[in-house]
């Protein structure tokens, strides 16, 4: 004979689970509901590389430049300053700049934490072409881009830093050091590469209209042939937050 009593027991049993699981899973199902939030990669700095690709850098200048950034990397000197950090990590884009608009990003936001990454990078910084031929020199133009690129990184960074190449004054667009204190208002630090082959006190001007921010610092190149010594120097001081404005740019 069937137990109905059983029966019933067993239903109204599984009515009240059911119950008890719906305001939760509605919860879940509601469009407006909060949803966890995706906790951003942490690094010690956000680096971009602003290099100069005006109608004043020739091609072979211009190989000089990429391949200095990419021997840096190369370098383990800069592999362990970056280990010697908090997280071990930092995240790296390249982006060529000329006139106030003309902005082409050569290498996206690549983190390097080790070896095999730091090769991919400067395998990237190798592999990138150059895009832009001519436009004027906007410094102000690569510092505004700067920030914009900085702004999307995917990553969180105690630094925010812009490291800017060339061998050329802003002579467009509006002042490099209106720029420079609207950057350094929002924490970003500026360090500059002077390249002193076409102007020979470019780098004076970089100290009093380029750089900002705390600890910002210039180290010149005399020409495009130090320019690979002089960026990993510069590198190394960046990761390693240290400022060496007078101590290194003597040497």
């Amino acid at each position: 004979m069937i137990d109905l009593r059983a029966g019933f027991r067993a239903i109204f049993a599984l009515a009240i689970t059911l119950a008890l699981s719906l305001p939760a899973t509605a919860a879940q199902n509601a469009p407006n509901a909060p949803r966890p939030r995706t906790a951003e990669p942490q690094v010690d700095v956000n680096l971009v590389l602003a290099v100069d690709a005006s109608g004043s850098v020739s091609e072979d200048r211009f190989e000089l430049q990429k391949r200095g950034y990419a021997a840096a990397f190369r370098n383990p000197k800069v592999l362990t300053a970056i280990r010697n950090g908090n997280y071990g990590a930092i995240s790296v884009s390249m982006v060529q700049w000329t006139g106030p608009t003309l902005h082409v990003v050569v290498v996206p936001w690549m983190t390097v934490r080790d070896q095999a990454s730091a090769l991919a990078l400067a395998n990237a910084i190798d592999a990138a072409p150059r895009r832009i031929f001519g436009g004027g020199t906007s410094l102000s133009g690569a510092i505004d881009y700067g920030v914009i690129m900085l702004t999307a990184s995917p990553t969180t960074a105690t630094r925010q830093v812009i490291d800017i190449s060339g061998d050329g004054s802003n002579n467009i667009g509006r002042p490099a050091e209106q720029a420079r204190d609207e950057a350094v208002k929002l924490g970003i630090r500026i360090n500059g590469l002077p390249i002193l082959t076409v102007e020979p006190d470019l780098d004076a001007y970089y100290r009093q209209f380029v750089v900002g921010g705390p600890g910002a610092f210039v180290i010149p190149a005399r020409n495009y042939d130090q320019f690979a010594d002089a960026i990993l120097r510069k590198l190394i001081a960046e990761i390693s937050a240290i400022a060496p404005a007078t101590r290194l740019a003597a040497r």
